[in-house]
């Protein structure tokens, strides 16, 4: 025996220590998948393939017994000449290996209580023999381990005296059933377990016996071991008994064994034994006629007889072995045992055997056991007094009605759909929870779990569990067949299409026992589901319960603690379909403090439909014991813990994987409910919450899931605001033929596409780009697609688990390993928050998304193909004729492009077009279908022609201005050449006058005139009112930004001139357009790019087409007005106005770089300083250093003008604090400098403008950055860029003068070489230098060196505060770049209040949403028909009655939805959090608003009053607790 621990390294000190969850820790040995193991390895992977369900686990193979055989076979081989056979006969010195059941055994006598339960357990669901009596290996004493049987249910069906089958599931402990003993006297050569095991299942080795794989000669721990194991019939007509019967085998000689064999052969119904041949003299003889004489029946099984079955007396039957059929034996065997069942009325049950004397029995042994047992005993006998339906209600109030409205209210607030009233429900059901009695259950629960000791408390635990189970298990059991009855009656019903009464009234009772099911439904975690709500009451109330013995406080670090002995605690509950967020976030803060806070966790979670293997899979992967059977199938989701082993901590980013299971979908019991809803809603919930979620399917095909899949997208898509970042691996599961790869890989490609099309359906629904389901969840189709076996090897109930879904089970838990290494995992306080944010953000959804069906999919797929033509039609005929004009262009034959010309080109094709279309929409098959979208398809055409007509001219016309530019570029350059020239001439004709400035200046000026002819610069100013002019005379007019009642700008029309007046909704639908038409025309304006191409007055035409068209599409969707002319003038003027500082700012940038008589007048004093030199003697090669070094200043300065501005942005956003976040931070130090400031007049422009606002505060924030800054941080950089610039240009130089030499070459290489060296640093080339050439290039670079010095100083000079940004070209200015950066967002207000949406994309999709509103009456909305201005805030308003009007219609403020328009695109959710900041505001300036508005706050004085209470230093702190999460 010590030999046999010492092979498997086990110590006699480890007996009945090891615990569960040492063997449950993922270790790195658990991730093997070994054909050959150590002895030393045999136990522990004896554990983990036992965990698995893998019966394979007692098929042992060791590298010492494959070894043994190899060297065997050497040796043979080797002596084959020499070898007697005698020899070989009598060669016994190999050793053997060890014993399969040895090692069982060794591992059963060294687990505690608790893993001699799970072991047993997984024992029992590979039907494997089960250990009955055990002997310890030391003191040989008999244990009866009966708590190991205590969680082991069997089912199974039969017949009754009518032929109906009827099903049985009970507590296999307490189960009555006949008994059939089996033994044997002496040595046999017939194996009596295999035998048992032909009449229980033949294909299965339930009892181990000496033919099995790994077995061998010496059995060290078995001897005087009784196993027991259960034949359970199915029902049918190959049922070998037809009752449930257990099969007791007493191993090794009975005669040794005498105390196993007296209790067992007075308890069995028919005892079977094994006989060698004996006479009267041997000494197990008595025993043998003691059995004979006895009236039990007597099977008596003869070694060495060779006759059939013959009967000796009643009840006595002789059967010989010796050369029979084995089949035939097991059959007669059979036969006999039946004969004798029927005759026999005993009965055998497991508790009976603990009455015998002489063995111990565990349960009695263990005092934690003892107390724990009676503890639940005492909690259990309070639930006898009810009704099993009645007790949840009775003992566990608190989980009931009451909770349910709660959860019911709590979505209608989060949905919009409910008013102020909701939340009072909701305060006053916490109090009636509060006020509820705590029963004497829980307090008893509660009690025990705080008083007892951990190993105390975990036998309490599972013994309330399993006397739970046993209370409820045969009402639960009718109330399943009740249902399975009536479900079958409403389903004959239907497919007879019944439509009667009949059909009403059964689906009625169907609803009725289905509640029923749930009311009887009584386990664990439903009192920690009570226990949760306990504690949300009295956390609400602020108060502990009176009736509570402990303060509420504790009761979470009581669930904390069941769940880190390895409990599943429940995260949603599946009865009320809601997540009790407080209670779990309580939980989870005691995990962190019990774990510790840098405990990280993985999150793997689980999908399917119902009954399709989830709990189970997760049960074989970790060993759990979610719950698998029929009757108690997991509802809402449940979280376990998985601990790492040490040695895997240091391999991956966390410590524990949470495990979350879940109820399945399209749960049959959820009848008369909203199941789709229900299922979208777990199914979001539980893949948004894990790093990765199993979704289990039941075959190959995913139907069942695709349409929850689809939902699930979509949710993702929508709930954009939830950090999200899911991925999937699919397991199919039952899959028949798993071996075949190129049908796997189909199946891959199908399962592929169907996500993707799933996906798409989903984007398109909600307006994403969203192309495959990898997009959206993350998943790889060739790793994360998984086929599994189906689950038994043979059918039910007597099928042992498929090994090879076993081997399936070991590969996915590699797989899921593999995704957590990559993953950081994340600790319990992110995902407290992950938790809070997903399931308040469902809360917020409605999943009802309603799909089109394939056929209009389909319909609208290939509408839009044939769309893609039609334009591709366009699109070509438009490219031939702009190729035409393009070269009339080049050729000079064409000076202006206009568009009426370019649409009559095109109007041949666009005829086509619209015949192809007409034809389309009436002649294809999915005419009917289609004819809904052909309206809107030929508006779309129609825009698309006029879209590229206005392209094109574009596109034409910058062309000929390019044209225009080269025209005037060649001129300048003529020009520069030609002064130059006629001064090197002139200059040596007065040479020796060169000291008489005023003969110089004369000559020089003489030269000039003849040469330059100066203009005018072009009135930008007269061009806007021209334009302006033929709408209105004169340059009176109204700032149209500034207007707050446009009723004199519009007409009514005739069907609604009931209503002579504009609603404050008409006032605000006018005022949000006129604000989208100033940023449609600021785009417009910057696409003119004046500075580049020049103005002309064409700008301004494009500006007031522009603002035309948007005023008629306006019209076009309003049915109530129109907009006078008068509204069209005054804001193109205002626009116009608007946009002119910087049309002649960008136009005289322009004319300064391009034309030529500007250009040459600025360059006048440069050129007569070349003239003075001249005539002075210098050189030709100085004047044209110095030439060169006059043409790159401009591009010097705007050089590091540019570089400066880029550096000076980052650097003011890293250190101005206002501009150092993202917008939301710049919107708090916006209303702290308003709040801080309180001038009325500035909050105005900020709530009526607010994009110039931000823009204006920028502006300021950069100018006193820069005022503040700029000795310090901005003339340092400027220094810097000028040195490091200069430097370049000299180094450019000297490698140029280097490069001529080398190359021999002349002037012109010299300078194609310098400006290409500096392309990278300047905007400089080669053409900028004209046409000047000089030979001698050798003293170029000194003289650059020299003027450069001289050229980089006068740029120092000239720097200063005031010149900086003025010298900067308008899109560089830091500035500017800071409100590009800030500016492109959504600036979209609500309709209500004036709130900005908080969106940082312009034009983003989804609904526009803000953090939180302002009081609406800051915006000037009042109640109709009186003067009162509104004192509530959005998202109080949409949960109450109040009604606003759009035109002439009336809707609900909680419906706003339904109004369409800006209000369909808002989301406005209920927040009962209301800023402080707009309650100061309010208060501060209500005279000034009331004042703007000619309205009064009166009505809402008694608010306005608390609102007093308000510092102007709290509404600031305010602003940072809400968009930063705490105070200053």
């Amino acid at each position: 025996m010590e030999k046999l621990f010492r092979k498997l390294h086990v110590e006699v000190k480890h007996f009945n220590k090891q615990r569960a969850a040492d063997v449950l820790q993922i270790t790195k040995h658990s991730l093997k998948s070994h054909e050959f193991y150590s002895e030393k390895e045999l136990v522990q992977t004896f554990i983990q393939n036992l965990m698995m369900m893998n019966y394979r686990a007692r098929y042992i193979k060791t590298p010492e017994t494959i070894k043994q055989y190899q060297t065997q076979q050497t040796d043979n081989d080797l002596s084959e000449e020499e070898s007697d056979i005698f020899d070989v006969f009598n060669n016994t010195s190999q050793s053997d290996p060890v014993h399969p059941m040895d090692v069982q055994m060794a591992v059963f006598h060294c687990a505690d209580s608790f893993l001699k339960q799970l072991m047993v357990t997984k024992l029992s669901q590979c039907q494997y023999a089960l250990p009955l009596f055990v002997l310890d290996p030391f003191t040989r004493q008999i244990e009866f381990p009966l708590w190991t049987f205590r969680q082991i249910n069997k089912s199974w069906k039969m017949k009754n005296t009518k032929g109906e089958i009827i099903s049985q599931s009970q507590p296999i402990y307490k189960t009555k059933t006949p008994m059939v003993f089996f033994f044997r006297f002496g040595p046999v050569s017939s194996s009596k377990s295999q035998m048992m095991n032909s009449l229980i299942n033949e294909k299965h080795n339930t009892f181990f016996h000496r033919n099995c794989p790994g077995s061998s000669k010496t059995r060290v721990l078995m001897d005087g071991v009784v196993e027991i194991a259960w034949y359970c019939p199915s029902g049918t007509d190959t049922d070998k008994f037809i009752d449930c019967v257990a099969f007791c085998n007493l191993h090794g000689d009975a005669g040794k064994h005498e105390k196993q064999l007296q209790i067992l052969t007075e308890m069995a119904s028919v005892n079977v034994v094994v006989l060698p041949q004996m006479d009267r003299n041997d000494r197990n003889a008595a025993k043998i006629q003691n059995l004979y004489k006895d009236i039990k029946p007597l099977i008596c099984l003869i070694d060495e007889n060779n006759s059939s079955v013959s009967k000796t007396k009643k009840g006595k039957f002789k059967i010989g072995l010796k050369d029979r059929n084995q089949a035939d034996v097991s059959e007669e065997l059979r036969k006999v045992i039946n004969a004798c069942l029927l005759e026999s009325s005993s009965s055998f049950r497991l508790e009976d055997v603990s009455k015998h004397s002489d063995i111990t029995v565990d349960e009695e042994e263990d005092d934690d056991c003892k107390r724990g047992r009676e503890a639940a005993q005492q909690i259990i006998s309070l639930l006898k007094v009810n009704e099993l339906r009645e007790i949840k209600e009775s003992f566990l109030p608190h989980q009931g009605k009451l909770w349910h409205q709660w959860c019911q209210n709590n979505k209608k607030l989060h949905r919009t759909q409910g008013d102020k009233t909701e939340w009072g429900k909701n305060t006053e059901i916490r109090h009636q929870q509060h006020e509820l009695y705590t029963s004497d259950f829980i307090k008893c629960f509660i009690k025990e779990t705080n008083s007892c000791y951990q190993n105390q408390k975990m036998f309490f635990l599972k013994w309330l569990k399993i006397l739970l189970d046993e209370h409820t298990s045969a009402d639960l059991s009718a109330l399943h067949h009740e249902y399975d009855v009536k479900w079958s009656t409403v389903l004959k019903l239907k497919d007879n299409h019944d439509k009667s009464k009949q059909l009403q009234n059964e689906q009625t009772q169907l609803e009725k026992i289905a509640e029923e099911l749930q009311a009887a439904t009584f386990g664990l975690e439903h009192i920690m589901r009570d226990i949760g709500q306990i504690y949300e009451s009295c956390l609400f109330v602020k108060k502990n319960k009176a009736d509570l013995q402990v303060h509420f406080s504790s009761l979470p670090s009581l669930a904390a603690e069941m769940m880190i002995s390895g409990f599943p605690m429940e995260l949603m509950d599946g009865d009320a379909v809601h997540v009790p967020l407080v209670w779990i976030s309580a939980l989870l803060d005691q995990l962190t403090q019990k774990l510790g806070d840098q405990t990280r966790f993985f999150v793997l979670s689980v999908l399917g439909i119902q009954s399709s293997g989830k709990s189970t899979m997760l049960n074989a992967m970790f060993g759990l014991e979610f719950a698998v059977s029929a009757g108690r199938c997991t509802r809402g989701a449940f979280m376990q813990l998985v601990r790492l082993s040490d040695e895997m901590k240091t391999q991956m980013d966390f410590d524990y994987i949470l495990v979350v299971d879940t109820e399945g979908l399209h749960a049959p019991e959820l009848v008369g409910r909203s199941t789709r809803h229900h299922d979208n809603e777990l199914a979001t919930f539980v893949v948004g919450l894990a790093n990765l979620t199993l979704i289990n399917i039941l075959g190959e095909n995913i139907a069942e899931m695709q349409d929850i899949l689809q939902i699930v997208v979509q949710a993702y898509l929508r709930m954009k605001k939830v950090r999200l970042n899911p991925s999937c691996v699919f397991v199919h599961q039952n899959v028949l033929d798993i071996t075949a790869k190129e049908k796997n890989m189909e199946g891959k490609r199908r399962l592929q596409e169907t996500l993707d099309k799933v996906t798409k359906l989903a984007a398109k629904e909600e307006g994403c780009d969203a192309e495959c389901f990898s997009d959206v969840i993350k998943f790889d189709v060739q790793n994360d697609v998984k086929y599994f076996a189906q689950l038994w090897e043979g059918s039910p109930p007597m099928a042992p688990p498929n090994p090879n879904y076993c081997e399936n089970i070991q590969e996915l838990k590699k797989t899921v390993l593999s995704h957590a290494s990559k993953s950081h995992g994340m600790n319990l306080t992110h995902l407290k928050d992950h938790i809070k944010d997903l399931w308040e953000a469902l809360l917020k959804e409605q999943f009802v998304f309603s799909f089109g069906n394939s056929l209009e999919t389909a319909a609208y797929t290939k509408l839009e193909n044939e769309y893609s033509k039609w334009t591709n039609k366009l699109q070509n005929a438009m490219t031939v004729i702009e190729k035409k004009l393009y070269n009339k262009i080049k050729n000079k034959t064409v000076c202006e492009v206009d568009e009426t010309e370019l649409e009559r080109e095109v109007t041949k094709t666009s005829k086509k077009v619209e015949r192809s279309v007409s034809e389309f929409f009436e002649k294809d098959a999915y005419a009917e279908i289609l004819s809904k979208w052909k309206t809107s398809f030929e508006t779309k055409i129609k825009e698309f022609e006029k879209s590229i007509v206005r392209e094109t001219k574009l596109r034409l016309n910058e062309i000929l201005q390019d044209q225009d530019l080269e025209k005037k570029n060649e001129k300048r350059k003529q020009l520069e050449n030609t002064l130059i020239e006629k001064s090197k001439e002139l200059a040596l004709e007065l040479k020796d006058k060169a000291n008489d400035e005023e003969t110089l200046k004369k000559e020089f000026d003489f030269i000039w005139e003849k040469s330059v002819k100066i203009i005018t610069d072009t009135d930008i100013l007269n061009d806007v009112t021209q334009v302006l002019s033929c709408c209105k005379q004169g340059n009176n007019y109204n700032n149209i930004l500034a207007v707050s009642n446009y009723s004199e700008y519009v007409i009514f029309r005739e069907y609604s001139k009931k209503q002579l007046t504009l609603t404050t909704v008409d006032q605000y639908q006018i005022k949000s357009f006129v604000k989208d038409v100033v940023l449609k025309t600021n785009t417009l304006i910057s696409s003119f790019n004046i500075s580049v191409k020049g103005y002309n007055i064409s700008c301004i035409q494009q500006l007031t087409d522009c603002i035309r068209k948007s005023i008629k599409e306006y019209q076009r969707k309003c049915e109530k007005y129109d907009f006078q002319e008068e509204f069209f003038v005054n804001l193109v003027f205002c626009i116009c106005n608007r946009a002119k500082d910087s049309f002649i700012q960008q136009h005289r940038l322009f004319c300064e770089a391009n034309d030529l008589d500007l250009y040459t007048e600025k360059k006048r004093e440069e050129y007569y300083s070349f003239f003075q030199k001249h005539c002075q003697g210098a050189t030709s090669i100085a004047i044209f250093g110095e030439i060169i070094c006059q043409k790159l200043k401009e591009h010097i300065e705007q050089s590091f003008y540019e570089k400066t501005s880029r550096d000076l942005a980052k650097e003011i956003r890293s250190n101005c604090e206002s501009l150092n976040g993202n917008r939301s931070n710049l919107e708090i130090h916006i209303l702290k400098t308003l709040a801080e400031e309180e001038d009325f007049d500035k909050y105005m422009n900020y709530f009526k403008t607010p994009r110039d606002h931000l823009t204006s505060f920028i502006r300021d924030e950069v100018s006193r950055y820069i005022a503040g800054q700029f000795s310090v941080s901005v003339l340092p950089r400027i220094e810097e860029n000028i040195e490091l610039l200069q430097q370049k240009i000299i180094k450019a130089a000297h490698e140029s003068t280097e490069h001529v030499q080398e190359k021999r070459g002349d002037v012109v290489l010299w300078l194609k070489s310098f400006t290409q060296q500096l392309s990278v640093q300047l905007h400089f080339s080669e053409k900028d230098l004209g046409v000047v050439r000089h030979d001698d290039f050798k003293l170029l670079e000194d003289v650059i060196k020299q003027e450069l010095s001289a050229l980089m100083s006068e740029i120092r000079s000239s720097f200063s505060t005031g010149t900086f940004p003025v010298n900067l070209h308008y899109k560089f200015r830091p500035d500017e770049l800071l409100i590009d950066h800030f500016c492109h967002c959504c600036w979209v207000q609500c309709p209500f209040c004036g709130a900005i949406c908080t969106n940082d994309t312009e034009n983003h999709r989804g609904d526009h949403s803000v953090a939180l509103h302002r009081v609406n009456g800051i915006n000037g909305h009042y109640f109709t028909n009186t003067q009162n201005l509104c004192a509530d805030i959005c998202t109080t308003l949409v949960t109450s009655d109040r009604t606003f009007s759009v035109t002439n219609k009336t809707f609900y403020v909680r419906e706003y939805r339904r109004a369409g328009g800006i209000y369909a695109n808002w989301s406005i959710t209920h927040d009962l959090c209301e800023l402080p900041y707009w309650k100061w505001v309010v208060y501060r300036f209500r005279g000034d608003l009331e004042k703007q508005y000619k309205k009064t706050f009166n009505a809402h004085s008694h608010i306005l009053n608390n609102w007093r209470e308000y510092t102007k230093q709290e509404a600031i702190e305010s602003l940072y607790k809400l968009y930063l999460g705490s105070g200053r």
